[in-house]
């Protein structure tokens, strides 16, 4: 296997201080690279992610599967497969699903670590 190269199938899923569930596709703590992360997220009706912050990670959110409702700080937007959503460092967020399973790649520069994460409630 080619270093830069990470097979799904070997990706194990975990939960994250958020409560989604979360496969960490690339992430330098893992496979070497250097300034961000890639994870697919999995959220499922009726168990929302908590809400919270990150004090220093910029967030990429794109929803590949189902629908949901993004809050980001006071304001709730629906999104749809497609859908791209950024959030800056700082911004209380969490997302839900609406109906199915929601599935999303989410970014993250500086990459994710837990102690980055502030949970709000």
């Amino acid at each position: 296997m080619h270093k830069n190269r990470q097979p799904y199938a070997e990706v194990q899923p975990y939960i994250t201080l958020d409560g989604s569930e979360i496969r960490e596709l690339m992430h330098p703590g893992v496979q070497g690279n250097q300034a961000q992360s890639l994870a697919e997220a999995t959220v499922f009706p009726g168990k929302p992610t908590r809400l919270h912050r990150h004090r220093e990670t910029e967030e990429l959110y794109h929803i590949l599967e189902g629908r949901g409702v993004m809050r980001l700080g006071d304001e709730e937007i629906p999104v749809e497969p497609g859908d791209t959503v950024c959030i800056l460092p700082g911004m209380p967020h969490r997302v839900s699903a609406e109906g199915g399973v929601l599935r999303l790649l989410c970014c993250c520069a500086p990459a994710y670590r837990h102690e980055d994460t502030e949970l709000l409630e």
